[in-house]
């Protein structure tokens, strides 16, 4: 299938960003990565593929479960870095929606937070339908829309004089996007033939000192992180300062941030 230009924009975003990416947002995603093979219920022996599966934070998690696991993820940076994290699992350089598997060929499917990164997110689900065993299950995560407390953190950091958002920057086309509400992503797995299927919004706190924080958009992390580092200097300066400003509200005693989030965590039966 013909990848969007949406898709060749992620592929330029990530590109090489393995280690910055662990050092950072890698934290936050992970903290999905128990809740979503529990949805799955993954067991011992169970053909599992985690699918996008970055710096293999889940991967790694279910192959200590005793899982058969296998992960793809379209950056060959992540690749490698996962490669080396969990040798156990057989981790392949493939991007969504053209897996090379079988039909059916597993027992459980999960996507963490990579739904956000593709063109075409029906045709990335009918695809991970595809390679779901009749009676096989699926859990997959996004960031919902309105945007939680710490998403909003950025996009208020950023708006501060001399912001200079890049022409070449696109968004999803409107036909290829869906609601990101509970009721939205539940619909996206329905409408590709999984049954039974629910979604459920996870809160928590993401802590983390602030500096840390900041390390991933400074290294062009996500698409913050692209806005940030096509700035001047004096400008990624400002957003630095606005970005400390307006996360003050978030500090604890202890010095660290604590910055409300949640996910949506969309799971059916194939």
């Amino acid at each position: 299938m013909t990848a969007t230009i949406f898709d060749h924009q992620e592929r330029r975003q990530w590109r090489d960003r393995a280690s910055a990416y662990a050092d950072s947002f890698a934290h936050l995603c992970g903290h999905t990565a128990s809740a979503l093979l529990d949805a799955v219920a993954v067991k011992p022996g169970e053909r599992l593929l985690d699918a996008g599966t970055g710096t293999g934070t889940v991967a790694a998690l279910a192959a200590a479960r005793g899982a058969e696991v296998t992960a793809v993820d379209a950056e060959p940076s992540m690749v490698a870095y996962a490669r080396e994290r969990v040798p156990a699992a057989n981790i392949v350089e493939a991007i969504l929606p053209s897996l090379p598997f079988e039909d059916d060929a597993f027992d459980a499917v999960v996507a963490n937070f990579v739904l956000n990164h593709v063109g075409d997110p029906r045709a990335a689900v009918a695809e991970l339908r595809r390679v779901t065993r009749t009676g096989g299950r699926i859990a997959v995560t996004i960031w919902p829309y309105p945007q939680p407390p710490l998403q909003r953190l950025w996009a208020d950091a950023v708006e501060v004089p001399g912001l200079v958002r890049p022409a070449d920057r696109v968004a999803l086309p409107a036909d290829l996007d869906f609601p990101r509400t509970p009721d939205g992503f539940a619909a996206l797995l329905s409408d590709a033939g999984f049954a039974e299927v629910g979604c459920e919004t996870v809160e928590w706190d993401h802590v983390v000192d602030a500096e840390d924080w900041w390390s991933g958009p400074a290294n062009g992390i996500a698409s913050i992180g692209q806005l940030v580092v096509a700035q001047t200097p004096a400008v990624v300066d400002r957003i630095h300062a606005r970005y400390l400003e307006l996360a003050a509200a978030f500090r604890r005693a202890d010095g660290l941030l604590a910055l409300p989030t949640s996910a949506l965590l969309a799971t059916g039966t194939a």
